[in-house]
């Protein structure tokens, strides 16, 4: 072989691997477990399991989303949680992401909160009615209260901040929200907060949220080592909210790396997430 053709080869091969690499990148589902302990949680929901979905962007993993839905299956959960961008609004249809959903609603309950992108693409009214003959269970700053014996957690989720067209800050609608969702509602027993923007967990911990789910950063994109992501909306470079467990106070939030992309299309070690969640009940 000559010179030529071994350089021909070598750039053929290392193509090759590259392709492959962002492929695994950016379509094998990684399953993150967590365990959340308290002395708050109830003891008849010790082991409740929870699966949080994010971002999805209306990306499709196989044929009727067999991929996703075979390892959400597997993990046995009691609810699902859907922390927003469901859709994207530079992407034309939701076909792929009213599948997931048909899907998962024959898992577990499902719960869904609304993203900037649901409410930029101008047709989450469509999307909203879809997802309720579904069977999903739509949190517009409103509250559930789930049971389980004589116990109950209560369920909160509020709307993505991106419906205010007003000239008021993103928090001071998130805030009037949050007020407006929790009218009435006894915080004594474990409240969960469904939201799709990590950057407010100051908020989430000062109205004392118990735990919170969110998404939005799509972990930060591109994860480095001993830096972690590189940059997320709303909150630019080196973001402090990208993936994974934080604890303010007495508030416990989980942020999902998400499933899908949109503005930036690729990821960088930081692969498509479930995030699986176990209460744990502590003396």
């Amino acid at each position: 072989m000559n010179r030529m053709s071994k350089k021909f080869l070598y750039v053929v091969v290392t193509l090759a691997a590259l392709g492959s690499f962002i492929y695994f990148q950016n379509n094998a589902i990684d399953i993150t477990r967590t365990t959340i302990r308290s002395t708050n949680i109830p003891a008849g929901f010790d082991q409740f399991k929870i699966v949080q979905l994010s971002d999805l962007h209306n990306k499709s993993f196989g044929e009727e989303q067999r991929a996703l839905v075979r390892k959400v299956s597997g993990l046995e959960p009691d609810i699902i949680v859907f922390t927003g961008d469901l859709i994207d609004s530079k992407k034309k249809g939701d076909k792929a992401s009213l599948i997931l959903m048909e899907e998962l609603v024959q898992i577990a309950p499902v719960y869904f909160v609304s993203g900037n992108h649901e409410w930029w693409s101008g047709t989450f009214s469509s999307l909203e009615s879809s997802l309720h003959d579904i069977g999903v269970q739509v949190m517009r700053n409103t509250h559930v209260t789930l049971v389980k014996g004589n116990e109950e957690i209560h369920l909160v989720g509020i709307d993505d901040p991106a419906y205010e067209n007003e000239s008021r800050s993103e928090r001071d609608t998130s805030e009037e929200d949050i007020l407006r969702s929790t009218e009435g509602l006894e915080k004594e027993n474990t409240t969960i907060l469904l939201s799709h923007r990590p950057e407010m967990f100051s908020l989430y911990a000062e109205h004392e949220f118990d735990i919170v789910f969110a998404g939005h950063a799509h972990g930060g994109q591109f994860r480095m080592p001993f830096i972690g992501g590189l940059v997320a909306p709303n909150q630019g470079f080196l973001p402090k909210y990208t993936a994974g467990k934080y604890t303010l106070d007495h508030t416990v939030m989980v942020v999902s790396r998400g499933l899908g992309n949109s503005i930036i299309p690729l990821r960088v070690f930081n692969r498509p997430e479930i995030v699986a969640v176990t209460l744990e009940a502590t003396d």
